[in-house]
């Protein structure tokens, strides 16, 4: 499979999840390039699996320091960036009555923030022609209970798809966002108790029109397609890749 053959791939997030889904998918076509994270532990593991295609680079993406160095380095070492998936990122929990301003902060920083700028700080170095992938939530469709301002964050990052393409028309940079479901994730592990999560993942397999939980691999393969000259002809465009919960479910 030779898809993204001699593609230089960024993946923010790349150390685990959906990250390490899309990194893998790039990995089985052809692509090298860079996982970021800040678990060095998972990072060196996840590098290790793909083969030695992949580097990885311990850094923030709220910092931008971290990331002019993290698109600098990968620079030096392959040549050139092709593709940049925007995928580091958190659901966060909490109402309007509760949230406060400092949970404010780091939610948008991590959701919404470290979206715009790993754009704007990997430009230099990306390649004419090349294709951005933001990773959305269909939270900024549903407004599922305590995840308002996730999925305002996330609302905003699909705006931005459309926003980045009319920025870099000149540059044929085209700009596309991938919106998943409920996924398979060690995300779970953060709000489900370990002895509950397989219940809970049935339950949410259960109220999907397609009959289970999204796993990393099913956006892998659409971001594939994203970053491929397959999808040469969109730009500003959302993919949901959510087992049918957005126009769906009841």
């Amino acid at each position: 499979m030779s898809k993204l053959k001699n593609k230089v791939a960024v993946i923010t997030g790349g150390n685990s999840g959906i990250g390490f889904g899309i990194a893998e998918a790039f990995y089985d076509e052809g692509g090298i390039g860079t996982i970021i994270g800040r678990n060095q532990k998972t990072l060196t593991h996840a590098a290790s699996q793909l083969g030695g295609n992949f580097i990885s680079i311990n850094a923030d993406v709220t910092s931008l320091a971290d990331l002019e160095r993290a698109f600098k380095d990968t620079a030096e070492k392959f040549g050139k960036i092709d593709v940049l998936v925007a995928n580091a990122g958190a659901g966060t929990t909490g109402t309007v009555a509760d949230v406060s301003e400092a949970d404010y902060n780091k939610t948008m920083d991590l959701n919404l923030k470290s979206v715009y700028f790993t754009v704007q700080k990997a430009l230099p170095y990306m390649s004419d022609g090349g294709s951005i992938i933001l990773i959305g939530s269909n939270a900024a469709h549903r407004a599922y209970p305590s995840f308002g301002l996730y999925g305002a964050a996330k609302a905003a990052v699909i705006f931005l798809a459309k926003s980045f393409s009319n920025d870099l028309l000149a540059r044929k940079i085209r700009v596309n966002v991938i919106t998943p479901g409920t996924t398979d994730t060690p995300a779970f592990d953060k709000f489900v108790p370990a002895e509950q999560i397989e219940a809970v993942k049935q339950h949410f397999a259960g109220t999907m029109p397609i009959g289970r939980i999204g796993q990393p691999s099913d956006i892998g393969k659409t971001a594939v397609f994203l970053a491929s000259d397959d999808s040469s002809f969109m730009l500003g465009a959302e993919l949901i890749v959510d087992g049918g919960m957005t126009y769906l479910a009841k």
